[in-house]
């Protein structure tokens, strides 16, 4: 009798056909996770009809746009939530700053689990990390979801000057690294501060072996100063919007990179952004990223060098470079597949795609995902969270996460009322990713336990 139940399970999950094979990989790499029914329509559009209508892009459903309208954090200016919430410093002020904060983190998780434009999505972690600014510092906790929404999310497919750009006028990043108070004459805030140009050629750009200097450093920050924003909103409009404050700006003559810039105004910061989006150095330093986030932690170099050909011939245009990755023949190679170990954020939401974003309160995985250690927004270092299994895979790590997938799997972790998950349905979500262990562990468990096993599964923790 036990095997006559068995049976059945097993086979469905080692059902799984090489287009199921492709459109799960695909899934998984451009997408949080197939959600339920998304795995049949890929396999029945095909990937590049999938891909090409990615990257497209579009707006949000009207259901899901109706909740991003109501959450301020994301439709509100800097300057506008100054304004309304002042700096954190009373505790009033810092628990309506909390709500801010939540708020956008609902954002967030909202666009990332039921967003039909997943791409966009993954693109948003992927570039809030590489521009990545942290909550905890004063008043970025009010402006991290506008930070987002103005810099981030506008530009995640466009081109990646556009995207510098608008990251290196935030009030947001100039707060980060310091920038607003970088001068170059004395006065108010005087003195020169390298954080930000250090950061900006060696994070955003060129990379740590992008061929700089220290005196480089020097010369962008000269470069830079004056570059900050109105502080003073009560006094003049247009507070804590990007202001260029010629007084405090070095007047002298400065070379960076081998070329020299007369003395200007904030057109010299635009000259200079314009020499590091372009240089041979940044597309190979975002094409080894982008490698690393789509493919491998140790991408194959014939990889990075096509990807990077596509970034500089394509003058820097996202989509072009997106669309050449996907194209290479490494990305679809055997070996890459289910090679990269999922991070905290991209496990939770790809769980809660799995049983049905709908019926995921936020505020929960907001919760959890501070208990993994990767709390949204909550990254301290200008480097941002790590896409490697070095990174975050540890016994501890994986205790927690089993725990989650009981929690979800069993639906102690949904809305109110929430039903246990059908392991048959999940099963199909997921494409049946399961080897002969997991199969056999899954269909030997008592039912309501297999969604668990299923989510905490080995297969499952991989992209």
């Amino acid at each position: 009798m036990r095997v006559t139940l068995i049976a059945p399970l097993l086979l469905l999950l080692a059902a799984a056909a090489p287009p199921a094979e492709r459109a799960r990989h695909a899934l998984d790499r451009l997408a949080f996770g197939p959600a339920p029914g998304e795995m049949a329509a890929v396999k029945r559009e095909g990937f590049e009809n999938y891909l090409q209508a990615q990257l497209r892009d579009g707006p949000e459903p009207p259901a899901l746009a109706a909740k991003l309208a109501a959450i301020e954090a994301v439709n509100l200016t800097p300057d506008q939530l100054f304004d309304r919430y002042g700096r954190p410093e009373t505790q009033q002020q810092k628990q309506a700053a909390n709500q801010v904060l939540a708020g956008a983190q609902e954002a967030r998780l909202l666009r990332a689990m039921g967003s039909p434009h997943q791409l966009r999505e993954v693109m948003v972690d992927f570039w809030f990390n590489h521009f990545n600014v942290f909550s905890g510092k004063g008043p970025i906790k009010l402006w991290a979801g506008a930070y987002e929404a103005q810099a981030i999310r506008p530009f995640a497919l466009g081109r990646f000057r556009d995207l510098l750009g608008a990251t290196a006028h935030h009030p947001a990043m100039l707060f980060y690294l310091d920038q607003w108070q970088s001068a170059g004459q004395r006065g108010k805030n005087s003195g020169l501060n390298e954080n930000y140009a250090r950061e900006l050629m060696e994070l955003h750009t060129l990379g740590v072996d992008g061929g700089y200097a220290q005196q480089d450093v020097i010369e962008l920050a000269r470069i830079l100063t004056g570059w900050g924003f109105n502080d003073r909103p009560a006094v003049t409009r247009g507070g804590y919007t990007f202001h260029f404050e010629p007084k405090r700006h070095d007047q002298g003559t400065k070379t960076l990179l081998g070329q020299t810039f007369k003395p200007g105004r904030d057109d010299e910061g635009e000259r200079a952004l314009d020499l590091l989006a372009a240089h041979p150095a940044t597309a190979r330093h975002l094409a080894r990223k982008l490698a690393v986030y789509f493919v491998a932690d140790d991408p194959p170099p014939a990889l990075v060098d096509g990807v990077a050909a596509a970034f500089q011939s394509s003058q820097g245009d996202v989509r072009k470079t997106l669309d050449a990755l996907f194209h290479r023949p490494e990305f679809w190679d055997a070996r890459y597949r289910n090679a990269k170990f999922k991070t905290p954020y991209r496990f939770a939401v790809s769980a809660a795609r799995a049983v049905g974003p709908e019926g995921m309160p936020t505020n929960r995985l907001v919760n959890q995902l501070r208990q993994f250690g990767q709390p949204i927004y909550g990254c301290p270092t200008p480097d941002g969270y790590k896409d490697t299994q070095g990174a975050w895979l540890s016994p501890e790590a994986m205790t927690r996460r089993a725990g989650f997938a009981v929690a979800i799997g069993t639906g102690r972790l949904g809305a109110p009322g929430a039903t246990p998950v059908d392991p048959g349905l999940l099963a199909r979500t997921l494409g049946h990713p399961f080897g002969p262990t997991s199969r056999e562990a899954i269909a030997t468990a008592p039912p309501r336990l297999r969604p668990a096993l299923m989510l905490g599964s080995p297969e499952f923790n991989r992209r």
